[in-house]
């Protein structure tokens, strides 16, 4: 697996500016479809997928790498995506699914036919609490 650094000085802790950094670099390696495979982030700890007993300063590059991942990327000193290219994976079409959050920020995955398309409370015989072993369907 290729490894790259893109130095970065912004909000060290700002996930969605870094994934973007890091998907930016990827097309620019000839990735066409840049997908994160897995993440950490240095100062929390955090990491995706995560379980326990993971080690934090290995697992991500392992899983990632094991999983089809092509490239690590370090945004700044915060972050390290692995990234993989999606563009030959088929494509599934509409899904029944969809992502809501509650009052208190919590992600959900619910099945549509059950929520309906309108209601953006999370129904729980609809919806599953999003951890790090469920897939964000976004």
């Amino acid at each position: 697996m290729k490894s790259v650094h893109v130095d970065y000085w912004g909000n060290s802790s700002d996930f969605k500016i870094a994934s973007q950094l890091a998907k930016g670099v990827a097309l620019e390696r000839d990735i066409k479809q840049p997908t994160i495979v897995s993440w950490r982030q240095r100062s929390n700890r955090r990491m995706s997928p995560s379980y326990d007993g993971a080690n934090p300063d290995s697992w991500c590059a392992k899983y990632g790498e094991g999983n089809g991942g092509k490239l690590a990327v370090r945004v700044g000193d915060e972050f390290e995506f692995v990234m993989m290219d999606s563009q030959d994976y088929e494509t599934l079409g509409d899904l029944p699914l969809r992502n809501l959050t509650d009052e208190s920020g919590n992600f959900y995955l619910c099945y549509t036919p059950i929520q309906g398309r309108l209601d953006k409370k999370p129904n729980p015989d609809a919806c599953t609490h999003l951890d790090g072993w469920l897939a964000d369907q976004l």
